[in-house]
């Protein structure tokens, strides 16, 4: 699964220029350190942000399967992963348009003031910063971790959707320019069907066929019966 994060990311990377692109530019106008110290900072925020939230997620999944729910999530993510590609910008418009009620706004005058300051701890918190604003392609990332249904695994998987997203990020911060329009649009195309693909997957894993190490046999927690060997005192 951890491949599907990276080019999840690396995809979703095209998409994002659009808000962090500048952004990108911002810092990289600003940076005064050498060649990449302050632009692997700032990517190194973004991706430590990802990371807890994936852990906060995977945690949330595995208090959900100790109620004998392991299947039923990852199956339940993966439909609504599938509900998200088929919609996708529709429900990016809703995700980036609510402003979670002036949230995303406070997120940003702080992100800005950081940028105005300058050096690494500027560019490490506006990297933290940045990995809380709203994205549809984050959220598809951070549901297919909590189906992960472990904090480790949810933070391991979006780190790696961070890792994936850095490449395209980084070209932009030493070049100062944004890509073409018609090519990140190319590239974003593909982003619904990669969705779709880790919905199926992660359907596929809560179907829990056995004998196949996309589709594990799932055991609900506590459901499994007595061992043998074991005197069940009745």
């Amino acid at each position: 699964m951890i491949w599907t994060a990276v080019v999840l990311g690396f995809l979703g990377s095209f998409h994002c220029l659009g808000m962090c692109g500048p952004i990108a530019m911002a810092i990289s106008a600003k940076d005064a350190a050498p060649f990449l110290q302050n632009k692997i900072i700032y990517n190194l925020g973004r991706t430590i942000t990802y990371s807890l939230l994936g852990a906060v997620v995977g945690m949330l999944g595995y208090s959900l399967s100790l109620v004998g729910f392991q299947q039923g999530i990852s199956i339940g993510m993966g439909i609504f992963i599938l509900l998200m590609a088929f919609f996708y910008k529709k429900s990016e418009s809703i995700i980036t348009g609510s402003g979670f009620f002036g949230a995303v706004y406070r997120l940003k005058s702080s992100l800005s003031h950081f940028l105005k300051r300058g050096g690494s701890f500027a560019f490490f918190m506006s990297g933290i910063l940045n990995g809380f604003l709203p994205c549809g392609m984050v959220y598809i990332a951070l549901i297919a971790s909590l189906a992960l249904q472990s904090p480790l695994d949810g933070a391991i998987y979006m780190f790696s959707f961070g890792l994936g997203t850095i490449p395209m990020l980084i070209g932009v911060m030493i070049s100062g320019k944004l890509l073409p329009l018609t090519m990140r649009q190319k590239f974003t195309k593909a982003l619904p069907y990669m969705a779709m693909l880790i919905g199926i997957l992660f359907i596929v894993r809560g179907m829990g066929l056995g004998g196949h190490i996309l589709s594990p046999d799932l055991q609900a927690f506590g459901q499994e019966g007595p061992k043998e060997g074991i005197e069940v005192c009745e």
